[in-house]
């Protein structure tokens, strides 16, 4: 599995014009699975992603994780984290996970979070704001992690 986080002061997905999830200070965070992705992978994931420390402390060092600063994750599920375009130009997705392992895998990622849980809509067309705080962003796998 891997993710895309972003640091952010506000985020929010609407799907069919109704919002399914939102935070304020937190992460905004693009959740791909892979073929060959675990139930381990997304809790390790889960666990990483609240650990992080990306938010700054008094003295203006990262030092602080999500939980530290009482913020939320909105989490997205986005398959395209595993397209590849090295060939023509037609992006190819055959290394993500199938629709079914995909959202399972996701919504085990969302479970195992244990701050505030913003979710986007697994498949649906969703629009996303946000406003990203640094800019921080970092990507994060679950492979080789063992």
């Amino acid at each position: 599995m891997r993710v895309v986080l972003q640091r952010v002061t506000h985020a929010s997905v609407v799907v069919d014009g109704r919002t399914t999830g939102a935070i304020e200070q937190g992460l905004m965070v693009l959740v791909g699975v892979g073929h060959d992705s675990t139930d381990a992978d997304a809790r390790w994931l889960a666990t990483k992603v609240e650990g992080l420390r990306v938010f700054s402390d008094e003295a203006g060092k990262m030092n602080r994780s999500v939980a530290d600063v009482g913020g939320g994750v909105l989490a997205i599920s986005q398959f395209t984290l595993y397209g590849t375009a090295q060939k023509g130009r037609r992006p190819s997705f055959v290394d993500a996970a199938p629709p079914a392992e995909g959202e399972r895998l996701y919504e085990v990622f969302c479970d195992a979070l244990t701050v505030p849980v913003g979710r986007g809509v697994f498949g649906a067309d969703m629009q996303i704001t946000m406003t990203a705080d640094g800019p921080v962003t970092l990507t994060v796998e679950s492979h080789g992690r063992r």
